[in-house]
């Protein structure tokens, strides 16, 4: 009960739950499987296209991103989540909470949910980009087509994920094994390309690897690496069920993190091999490259399934997502934080209301694509805002990891950070300076795509931003006594401020 509500435990208590935990054998996920699962996180064929149009250079581009994000992320997951295990979906917001309190851990769980609401929108396009290539890829651009499918696609998911866990969970299962698929044949046929003797889109010299450090628009696409590799902190619920922490978590990590870039790299340059880079869709890159291959090596008809296959991952990675968030923030609607209409839950712990109201809000977000110049540039600026809110979250994350090595130095910690607290400081830098630097080119639009009025590109960020930071604080500052839904064993959380205190 304390850690699945954020209260904090006696130490004592702590101690002897960590016992029973060794003596029950729980601890049975062995650090390979952990790696499959922050795998099937992390990674998707959706991100290709848009690492594609850095040719070479998204070698360094997805070299930075897991320096600067992708590793420092999972080494503080690891060590917060095997500290204060999620048992009840909380995640971020019971590790925030215990640091800073309930205020800026409302904060983070609102934005790790509403960053994933806009998101939405980007991995939908996709999907309807990649079906218009089963019967008639003239359509992967046009916009209205795009809106009813995404529509279609997203409300069907929240229908689908109305029906409990089970569901989501086949879904998610067979979109994984589909993504498998057409991330090893892009590869496959891509440097069967360069083997073949073929003329490759791009330039392979050390001039084309590095960043061109004179313009600041030439990293603007860091922000959309950011979404691709993010998102690992998920796995936390896993991390008390790890055996031996200190070493699995580590090798678990490191082990998904080489998969993850590797993937991303080789499919991209794949992609970048036949696709010029001004022509790359960032929506249908990846079936622009398919079609390519395909027509010259005579497998046309191959064109239709691949497409199918590459929906199938991409429904399989929505199915997972539209569930998870909003059971983090059912979370914190229990402890207050939001009227008693967004805790109402069916099939056992569906928030409901939840995902009524995340449809709603994705339906009206949809309708961007018919006030951008095209699809591409739709896509782009709701990832550029997802990627922005994401950011100011995992600030609050590194920010907490450090506060607890200082106020909670006694709590025993499965898994730490090596380098004692030199050590948490060099990760949690090192994220923070990523962080930082990221949100700031964030307001760049690229130069690669035609993103309309940079006046009406910034406001959009800057505007988005106020909105999802302003209304979690109001909502916070609106909180009523009686939206606290307290089952009688958990009579203390009505008392409970989010720090280890009591009012």
């Amino acid at each position: 009960m304390w850690s699945e509500w954020g209260i904090r435990m006696p130490e004592s208590d702590r101690k002897g739950e960590q016992k029973t935990l060794k003596q029950t054998g729980r601890g049975t996920i062995g650090w390979v499987s952990l790696a499959m699962i922050n795998l099937a996180i992390i990674y998707s064929v959706r991100g290709l296209p848009l690492m594609a149009e850095e040719g070479f250079r998204a070698i360094s581009f997805m070299a930075i991103s897991a320096l600067f994000f992708l590793i420092p992320i999972s080494l503080v997951t690891a060590e917060l989540s095997s500290t204060w295990p999620p048992k009840g979906d909380g995640g971020v917001y019971i590790w925030v909470n215990e640091a800073l309190g309930k205020r800026w851990a409302f904060l983070a769980i609102w934005l790790q949910w509403s960053e994933n609401v806009i998101w939405f929108p980007t991995v939908l396009s996709f999907i309807a980009a990649t079906l218009a290539y089963a019967f008639s890829p003239d359509l992967a651009e046009n916009k209205v087509y795009t809106l009813v499918v995404v529509l279609v696609v997203y409300w069907g998911g929240t229908f689908a994920n109305l029906r409990g866990l089970k569901t989501s969970a086949w879904i998610s299962t067979l979109g994984v094994v589909s993504t498998l698929i057409t991330t090893g044949l892009i590869v496959v046929l891509g440097f069967n390309w360069i083997i073949s003797g073929n003329a490759s889109q791009i330039q392979f010299s050390m001039a084309s690897l590095v960043p061109d450090f004179s313009r600041m628009d030439s990293f603007v696409f860091l922000a959309g690496a950011l979404v691709i590799v993010s998102g690992i902190e998920v796995s936390a619920a896993h991390a008390s069920q790890v055996k031996d922490p200190k070493r699995s978590f580590p090798k678990a990590i490191f082990l998904s993190v080489f998969v993850s870039i590797a993937a991303i790299v080789l499919g991209s340059l794949a992609i970048a091999f036949v696709v010029p880079q001004k022509d790359i869709s960032l929506v249908a890159g990846l079936m622009e490259a398919f079609e390519k291959f395909f027509a010259a090596y005579h497998l046309g008809w191959l064109l239709p399934i691949v497409a199918l296959l590459i929906v199938m991952g991409s429904l399989g990675e929505v199915s997972a997502w539209i569930l998870g968030p909003s059971k983090g923030l059912l979370v914190s609607a229990r402890h207050g934080l939001l009227p008693p209409i967004l805790q109402r839950t069916i099939h056992g712990d569906v928030p409901v209301n939840i995902l009524f109201l995340q449809a709603l809000v994705v339906t009206g977000l949809v309708f961007i694509f018919l006030l951008m110049p095209t699809v591409s540039s739709a896509y782009w600026i709701l990832t550029a805002l997802t990627a922005q809110l994401y950011l100011i979250m995992y600030l609050l994350m590194f920010l907490s990891a450090l506060v607890l090595r200082y106020k909670r130095p006694d709590v025993h910690r499965p898994y730490r950070i090596p380098g004692g607290n030199f050590g948490m400081w060099g990760v949690a830098m090192l994220g923070l300076l990523g962080g930082v630097f990221t949100l700031f080119i964030g307001f760049f639009p690229p130069s690669q795509l035609k993103t309309g009025s940079l006046l009406f590109y910034e406001s959009f960020l800057v505007l988005g931003i106020l909105v999802m930071c302003g209304a979690a604080f109001l909502i916070y500052g609106l909180r009523k006594p009686g939206w606290i839904k307290v089952a009688e064993k958990d009579v203390e959380l009505a008392n409970y401020d989010g720090g280890g205190n009591h009012k």
